[in-house]
């Protein structure tokens, strides 16, 4: 059976990684957290000491999930996405949060001031909306709000039927 591949992407702290392991615990698929995964396999190529985290090493954090995503069957989760070959994804979710309910999530995170404002910032420019647009077709690329448990309720329901859909689709 074909099972398609899904990217979650959008700013830390609007839901990716809450929406990705309840997704894949209720569809079977295969939930990857890019961060995770590079942390498990050290796939880093130095250290920002502006915003105090590893600098993601792309190339292998590609090489890495190519058998992966050729089999199908995988939710990624990560926050950038123009690195990705577009022959990966069936289809994107880009997720957005209120400005003041993300500032509070990024805050009892730990993030320090310039780490929090531009990543506020980033939500309010739509910049990872944009680059999924710019990376994918666009008739792939959804936006879907993240604010309030209901909403990741009703996410997961949507991406439930999505899938569905989908597998009936590539199935037949």
């Amino acid at each position: 059976m074909v099972l398609p591949n899904i990217l979650l992407t959008g700013t830390p702290g609007v839901g990716k990684t809450t929406l990705g392991k309840e997704l894949a615990s209720r569809s079977g698929l295969k939930y990857v957290n890019v961060g995770d995964l590079a942390r498990e396999g050290q796939l880093f190529d130095g250290y920002d000491e502006e915003y105090d985290c590893p600098i993601l090493d792309e190339d292998r954090v590609v090489d890495e999930l190519e058998n992966q995503m050729k089999e199908g069957g995988v939710i990624v989760d990560y926050h950038g996405c123009d690195f990705f070959p577009e022959r990966w994804f069936d289809v994107v979710f880009v997720l957005r949060t209120d400005n003041n309910i993300l500032y509070k999530r990024l805050e009892t995170r730990g993030y320090n001031e310039k780490k929090l404002k531009e990543n506020i910032q980033c939500e309010i420019f739509q910049v990872l909306y944009e680059e999924a647009t710019s990376s994918y077709k666009e008739e792939i690329v959804h936006q879907l709000p993240s604010n309030k448990p209901e909403e990741l309720e009703d996410n997961i329901n949507q991406i439930l039927i999505w899938i569905e859909q989908w597998i009936k689709d590539h199935n037949s």
